[in-house]
């Protein structure tokens, strides 16, 4: 017997969301019609969007804009969790971002977000054994954006990095769910030594502009690491650190730092810093 049920397209508030943005946009300046059409509204998915702009963005006379998207698209195809990570990072962006007003500006604007998702891709290549094309996509993620991720780090969802310039992220770091980052953040090692080097940065921490996390370290959390510090002891949930080298200055002062965003040092010690 046939089925007379109406078949019901799957609901994605976030693509309707970047849709109706995109067609106002277009309205309101028309000479980026062009752009907006080609990157959004020409495509059914935000999958296929995404696809589209790692294509445009990290295309090269080195590889083509065709065989990027034919990856691209084979990744977010093969894996969903991509796409809901990418969802995750672009509703991270609109509620930590004073500066983001739209769910489109990440998707068309804004490096960082580019970047994280062309990292994702490449961390994809990686586990399946594609080596030699993830580094690739690392190369052209660094030249394009001043992003460096090497594409076996783990980074969860919800990830912000504002302004995203000169970003490190080493081979062995993971990074969890919710985090904040500013600009000139190192994720890195303490020297040449190979194996397990990098730090692993647990949810909800908020990383400080020009901060350095060195070494196979853990930091907690919900924690807080004031700007420029340099970080080479592990910190323990929920706390802040300050200085060169970093020591605890006091309690975090909020439940989730990577969301409040606060990177004030309210009522710490910080006389000796």
């Amino acid at each position: 017997m046939r089925d007379l049920k109406p078949k019901l397209s799957p609901v994605d508030p976030v693509w309707s969301r970047i849709r109706d943005e995109a067609a106002a946009a277009v309205v309101a300046e028309p000479l980026l019609g062009g752009l907006i059409h080609a990157s959004l509204l020409h495509h059914a998915s935000l999958e296929r969007a995404l696809a589209y702009r790692f294509s445009q963005k990290l295309a090269s006379s080195e590889m083509s804009e065709q065989i990027l998207r034919e990856i691209a698209d084979e990744a977010y195809g093969a894996d969903p969790d991509l796409g809901q990570a990418a969802r995750a990072d672009i509703m991270a962006i609109y509620d930590r971002d004073p500066a983001c007003h739209r769910f489109l500006q990440p998707v068309l604007f804004f490096k960082g977000f580019q970047a994280v998702q062309a990292y994702r891709i490449g961390h994809w290549l990686w586990n399946q054994g594609r080596r030699d094309l993830a580094y690739f996509v690392q190369m052209r993620v660094s030249e394009v954006f001043g992003v460096d991720i090497h594409p076996a780090a783990r980074i969860g969802r919800g990830l912000m990095i504002d302004h995203a310039h000169s970003i490190v992220i080493g081979e062995t770091a993971v990074v969890g769910d919710n985090v904040s980052m500013l600009h000139s953040v190192t994720l890195g090692g303490t020297g040449k030594e190979d194996g397990d080097r990098h730090p692993k940065i647990g949810d909800g921490v908020l990383i400080g502009a020009g901060a350095k996390v060195l070494g196979n370290i853990t930091i907690g959390h919900c924690s807080r690491i004031a700007a420029g510090s340099v970080v080479l002891m592990e910190v323990p949930p929920c706390k802040t650190v300050a200085g060169v080298p970093a020591k605890i200055v006091g309690e975090a002062g909020c439940a989730q730092p990577s969301v409040s965003m606060d990177q004030r040092l309210k009522d710490c010690d910080c006389g000796d810093l």
